[in-house]
């Protein structure tokens, strides 16, 4: 097939407009357009987002509870009461109780079907005292946060209980929670490492 001279004629003006672009012009030699300046826009004090958090919003987010039990609020909780809240509020993601669920089994069982044993409170969790931090701040998981302290604390007693690591009788306070002592705390050993090659 022939192209029309219209064409030809067409295509040679777009690629001798595209070569010409592509040399300096007047035979200067091309320097390019990426020359540092400086800036001109003096750097604002403020770029106008958000707003200095209140006393009160940082208390609410102040929940942090430290390995030594700092932290803990007031309150107290058991499992017997626990075993209910667990039943309405957890074990829809952490199965019935505290084994199995789409979300990973809480509760340690002697039953292993792989080689690889599942890590829970029982067998993994260094200290007691976090387990109440973590469902206070990320439980449930479609509502996290919305647990009062007393529901925490009973939640983490029903855990513990269920783990064999506590009685199912003990009370759990602020000032008990802290004197329990998990099974897998000797595991974990402080990374008390200052510097050097093996750091990154």
């Amino acid at each position: 097939m022939r192209k029309s001279p219209f064409y030809i004629c067409l295509v040679g003006a777009l690629v001798a407009v595209t070569l010409d672009g592509c040399f300096p012009a007047n035979g200067k030699e091309f320097t390019g357009l990426s020359v540092a300046r400086p800036d001109t826009v003096p750097w604002p004090t403020s770029f106008g987002f958000g707003r200095k958090a209140t006393s009160a919003e940082i208390t609410r987010l102040d929940i942090d509870v430290r390995p030594d039990g700092k932290g803990l609020p007031a309150g107290e909780g058991t499992a017997a009461v626990g075993k209910v809240i667990f039943a309405t509020k957890c074990a829809a993601c952490h199965g019935v109780g505290g084994v199995g669920g789409p979300n990973g089994s809480l509760v340690s069982t002697n039953e292993t079907t792989t080689k690889r044993r599942e890590k829970t409170i029982g067998n993994y969790w260094p200290y007691a005292t976090t387990v109440f931090d973590y469902i206070r701040r990320a439980m449930p998981f479609s509502e996290p946060g919305s647990l009062t302290n007393a529901e925490v604390y009973n939640l983490t007693a029903y855990l513990l209980t269920a783990n064999g690591i506590i009685g199912e009788k003990t009370i759990i306070n602020a000032q008990t929670l802290p004197t329990v002592v998990m099974p897998a705390q000797k595991l974990f050993v402080p990374d008390d490492r200052e510097g050097g090659p093996e750091i990154k």
